[in-house]
């Protein structure tokens, strides 16, 4: 029995090494993995999005589109001509990808353009540009955190937002006109290829716009290009998916459930250009061939004259970090920095008064003389 329980308890020591092993090596594979994986280019893409908070970030976005941009769409719609409002319709409807009864559904809210126009009024058509400029702040300030520009710029966000949104009706315009004129038959490829180029110039110039000037075009356009083919693909799979979860939800909720998918969509599409704007910034600060090919050889991010980005975060970022203040903690920082220095160039300076008071002090005491 002696012989039985040794023997017992030496298969238990040996499979407890063989478990500890087991565990030994799946670590150190794990950790070789962690390691290559902290190398390449697509983990720093996801640890800009965390510092970015992109799944904050992507919710603001979505619901200030929906409860802002969108309603601002059909109010404008209302107060343009017949063609133009076709045009808009054309644009809105294919990217949201809608069909069958959702797309009756969302023409008869443009038809319905006069009762709009009378319940609005021009004094209406005003406030819900104000309005929809809160849609605009957020987008920007995507964009700020995601290039690490420090805090308190002059961004003029009314002025600024009304013109974005102003330029996005017309590109919105513009791509419904091409839809309708080449998106059957023959003409299908080249307005596919058009509606890439007009979506990548849109984005080239968003990301200059809301970054106010300070970086420089061509490092902005890895940004442009990834957020046009993301938003491209997003409004083809979304031809897919999107007309059953719009009758799904219509069944189940009724008008609540159409909401809830149009605040998906917009979910997803925040997503894709935050995905841009985060994959774009990390390509352009490359220090490598693609940072290089991106900015132009060793050409600076920024124009000159302009204030310094912020550092990069002084911890590693965990998933968490999506749904927490990283850019603020960063930006609180640099301020406290900002003001230790500017504390210091202070006492400076009234250490440079003082000794240039005594200098005189002691000048004139010398010019006096013993008397």
């Amino acid at each position: 029995m002696a012989v039985t329980a040794e023997g017992t308890a030496t298969d238990a020591d040996a499979d407890g090494h063989a478990d500890r092993g087991i565990v030994s090596r799946a670590r150190r594979l794990y950790e070789t993995g962690r390691a290559w994986a902290e190398r390449t280019i697509f983990w720093q893409v996801w640890e800009r999005m965390l510092e970015t908070e992109f799944i904050d970030r992507s919710v603001a976005l979505a619901g200030k589109a929906f409860v802002s941009f969108f309603p601002l769409v059909i109010v404008v719609a209302a107060f343009v001509p017949a063609r133009t409002r076709e045009s808009i319709f054309h644009s809105l409807t294919t990217r949201l990808g809608v069909k069958g009864q959702s797309l009756t559904l969302a023409q008869s809210a443009f038809q319905s353009s006069a009762d709009v126009k009378r319940a609005t009024g021009y004094l209406g058509l005003v406030l819900t540009f104000f309005f929809a400029s809160s849609f605009t702040t957020a987008l920007q300030r995507v964009y700020l955190r995601t290039w690490r520009r420090p805090p308190g710029l002059k961004v003029g966000s009314y002025t600024r937002g009304l013109i974005w949104l102003a330029a996005l009706l017309a590109e919105m315009t513009a791509t419904g006109a091409l839809g309708r004129a080449l998106g059957n038959g023959l003409g299908l490829g080249l307005f596919i290829v058009l509606a890439l180029s007009t979506s990548v110039a849109w984005w080239w110039f968003s990301a200059w716009y809301l970054l106010l000037g300070h970086v420089r075009w061509r490092p902005l356009l890895p940004t442009a290009v990834i957020t046009a083919v993301a938003m491209i693909g997003y409004a083809i799979s979304a031809n897919v998916w999107m007309p059953d979860t719009v009758a799904r939800n219509q069944n189940q909720f009724g008008i609540f459930g159409i909401a809830l998918a149009l605040v998906t969509w917009f979910s997803g599409a925040a997503m894709c250009i935050i995905v841009g704007a985060c994959a774009g910034a990390v390509i352009a600060q490359h220090p490598g061939r693609l940072g290089r090919l991106s900015r132009g050889g060793d050409e600076p991010l920024l124009v000159a004259g302009v204030a310094p980005s912020l550092p990069p975060p002084d911890r590693g970022l965990r998933l968490r970090d999506a749904f927490t203040q990283v850019a603020d903690d960063r930006a609180e920082a640099h301020r406290a920095e900002a003001d230790r220095a500017e504390a210091q160039r202070a006492e400076a300076d009234r250490t440079e008064a003082d000794r240039a008071e005594a200098d005189r002090a002691e000048a004139d005491r010398a010019e006096a003389g013993p008397g």
